[in-house]
Parts: structure tokens; C-alpha cells; sequence
């Protein structure tokens, strides 16, 4: 038993330093954001797209704070599932207040069954941008950006090597949920991944529309899931890349259950099954990692049961270690976060710090929680051929084998009613 006891010690420390390295240089990424000063100069022409689907909790918001960039020629592109939705009156109030020039709300008016109604509604609006825009950028309806979110998103372009450019989220909810606190610990992780594979966010995304009408893109997103996790693929194959704006790390606040992130996650994990290459690894590291440390809990109240004292005292070192360099990791990222937060003028008033000392063990709880449910969602992802998205429901048949077999339109007055379905 002690023999085992030392090989867990080990591995859990070869996963704990590979995860360091990794998320290290994220950090000093992070760090170097801080002191990078607004770009200035010329900007391109550009079209931002936002995609809707009923009223998220923070669109109100969202629509305020793009309609104020400090940008001075771009144009706002709004999709909306339908007239009735409810997401359409908000968009028009909002604009009306803003006193809004540059807004064009439209109506989708095909829904591919071939594809998701995110990737339709971004078909038809790329389609109708005339060939003055330079840029195309895509928000997400719980993205809140700050003033200068644009600048910063559209600067990487200048390079010639650079196709696209993207930031990522920061879930910071007032609330302390269980269901919000695994996914804030869960997506720590996950940004750290998506850095390392070059794997891009469609809630602040911005593409050369040159690069876009050369390509075969507007084609793929036609058959598509969804549109971002498939561009470092694209873009590699035309010899571009895609930079990440490490100041664009956008703070989402919203609460979530347990349930609702165990679906959530799943679809992100589908989308990265699809549509990226790193997938296997992906899988790999996360089925490790969680396998891992439940042998290392069970062997050790095992060892503790049966009195085995130095095998216990190396496995607790071992989880002591690894998770210690995982809250240390996250306490650092956290950190700065906060500081950019500051930096940029947004406050996060009551939002809680998950490492606080009176919160440790209820986020040491949550770490189990988390390697509970997300290699659940990491196996059902493997073999996921259903899957629902704000009440359309999708069938999965490979990366360009998307058919979307139930369909319901948001009605005025919340209610819901039937319109399409397809077997």
C-alpha cells in the first residue's frame, strides 16, 4: 500500500507541474495585458454582429455598452430569430434611447436545417454586408464590453499573419451556487486550455473580411454547429493564425444550477469534438486529471481505514500538493482579472472571492463536485448525437452533418409555440 501511496504522490505531482506550466504563462500573458495601452490609429471599417434568441439577463447591458465604443466607424448588425421574440423589442428600445445611427435590426428569414440558427443568422448577415467593411465582429449576448473593447479586439489585424482575433470569459457571479462556483472553477481551467490550442471564443471574435470572403468559411458555418471552434483549423490551412487579446477577458456574472452547467459544458465539449484537432487530448487530460485524483481519494480513506499510515501520509501530501498548486493557480488568475477589471473601471461590487478563507472548504467540495460532473459531460460528449440549444433541438451526425429536427419560436408574452420540425 505504501508503494501505491508513493506512485498516486507522483503522478499527482507530474499533473499538478504540467498544469502550472501551462497555466503560468497564461498568467504572465495576463500580466503584460495590464500595462498595454489602448491602440490608436487608423481603424478599419468594421460590422459587429450580434446573434439573438430570447432575452438574456444581461441584454439590456450587452446592447448599451457595444452601442458606446470608442470607435468611430462601425456599424451594429442584429439578428433576431423572429419579430415576436423578446429579445427584438428590447433591441429596439435600446437603440432608440441610445439615439443609434449605426443599428440594423433584422429578422432571420432562413433557417437552415443544416446548421444551428446562430450559424444561419451569422450566414445571412455576413451576406448582406456590402465590401466597405473590413472587419467583422461577433458578440455574444452576455458579453457587457467596455469602451474600448472594439480597439482593442480590432488591433491584432494590423498584422498580416493575423486572420482573427479573440478574447475569452471570466465567470464572476455575485452568486455562490454550487452550479456557479463548479463552473467558475471548471471554465479557470478551460480558458487556460483554450489559450494553449488556439482555440477561439465567439463572444469576442473579430475576422478580416478579406480572409472571410476568400475562404469557404460562410459555406462551413451553412452546415456548421457553431462558428469558432472550427477557425484555427481554417485559418491554418491558408497559413494564418489567430491571436489572442488578452486584455478582452470579458466577466460574465451570471448564476447557474448544476444541471444547467452539466448541459452547458457538454455543448462546449461537443463543439471541440467537431471542429478542433487538440479534441483527443482534450479528452485525454481531462479523464486523467479527474481519474486521478478519485483514486487518490478513495486509496485514501482506504488507507486510513485500514491503518496504513505512511500510505496515507504520501497520498495526502499528493492531494495536498495538487490542490494547493490549483488554488494557487487560480488565486493568480483571479487576481488578475481583478486588476484589469480596475484598470478598465469596472467594479465587481458584491461578487465573491471563491478563495476566501471562510470559503475553502466549500470550494474544496466543489473540486470534487466538479471531477464528478465534467468527465460525465466529457464521456456523453463522446458519444452525444442529440443535443438541445435554446429550445431547438439538433442531430449530430459529424462535423458537417448538422440536421435541426424540432424548432419553437419564442412568441410574445413568453410563450412558446411550435412552428417547425423536421425528421
Amino acid at each position: 500500500m505504501t508503494l501505491w501511496g508513493m506512485v498516486l504522490f507522483w503522478a499527482l505531482v507530474g499533473l499538478a507541474a504540467g498544469q502550472a506550466l501551462a497555466a503560468i504563462k497564461f498568467i504572465r500573458t495576463l500580466r503584460r495585458a495590464r500595462h498595454a495601452s489602448t491602440p490608436a490609429g487608423p481603424c478599419p471599417k468594421t460590422a459587429v454582429i450580434l446573434c439573438l434568441r430570447g432575452s438574456d439577463p444581461f441584454l439590456t447591458a450587452c446592447l448599451e455598452a457595444i452601442l458606446h465604443q470608442d470607435y468611430p466607424c462601425y456599424d451594429l448588425r442584429i439578428v433576431i430569430d423572429s419579430p415576436e421574440d423578446p429579445a427584438w423589442k428590447i433591441a429596439e428600445q435600446v437603440a432608440t434611447r441610445c439615439g443609434a445611427a449605426n443599428v440594423q435590426i433584422r429578422a432571420l428569414t432562413s433557417r437552415r436545417p443544416t446548421c444551428s440558427l446562430k450559424c444561419s443568422s451569422l450566414v445571412q448577415a455576413v451576406s448582406e454586408l456590402d465590401a466597405s467593411y473590413e472587419v467583422i465582429a461577433l458578440l455574444d449576448a452576455d458579453t457587457v464590453p467596455h469602451r474600448t473593447w472594439l480597439r482593442e479586439l480590432v488591433a491584432p489585424l494590423a498584422d498580416e499573419r493575423v486572420a482573427a482575433a479573440t478574447g475569452n470569459r471570466w465567470y464572476m457571479p455575485e452568486s455562490a451556487s454550487w452550479g456557479s462556483l463548479v463552473r467558475r472553477l471548471w471554465n479557470a481551467a478551460a480558458v487556460v486550455q483554450m489559450y494553449a490550442y488556439r482555440i477561439p471564443w465567439g463572444g469576442t471574435l473579430a475576422l478580416k473580411a478579406s480572409v472571410l470572403r476568400g475562404s469557404d468559411l460562410l459555406d462551413r458555418w451553412a452546415h456548421a454547429f457553431c462558428e469558432d471552434t472550427m477557425l484555427y483549423s481554417v485559418l491554418r490551412r491558408s497559413g494564418h493564425r489567430v491571436a489572442f487579446v488578452p486584455s478582452l477577458m470579458m466577466v460574465n456574472r451570471e448564476d447557474c444550477s448544476v444541471g444547467s452547467f452539466y448541459r452547458w459544458v457538454r455543448r462546449q465539449l461537443l463543439t471541440a469534438r467537431l471542429y478542433h484537432p487538440a479534441w483527443a487530448m482534450v479528452v485525454g487530460h481531462g479523464l486523467l486529471v479527474s481519474l486521478a485524483q478519485w483514486i487518490g481519494v478513495v486509496s485514501l480513506i482506504v488507507a486510513l481505514a485500514a491503518g496504513y499510515g505512511l500510505a496515507a501520509a504520501w497520498l495526502l501530501a499528493g492531494m495536498g500538493l495538487y490542490w494547493g498548486t490549483m488554488a494557487g493557480l487560480l488565486a493568480a488568475m483571479e487576481a488578475g482579472i481583478r486588476r484589469m477589471l480596475a484598470a478598465r473601471g469596472e467594479l465587481y461590487g458584491r461578487v465573491s472571492n471563491p478563495l476566501q478563507v471562510s470559503s475553502l472548504l466549500r470550494v474544496g467540495a466543489a473540486m470534487l463536485l466538479t471531477q464528478a460532473v465534467y468527465p460525465a459531460a466529457l464521456l456523453s460528449a463522446l458519444f452525444l448525437r442529440t443535443v438541445e440549444w435554446r429550445g431547438v433541438r439538433y442531430r449530430i451526425q459529424g462535423p458537417r452533418g448538422i440536421r435541426m429536427v424540432e424548432y419553437e419560436r419564442h412568441a410574445a408574452g413568453g410563450e412558446v409555440k411550435q412552428t417547425f420540425q423536421s425528421l
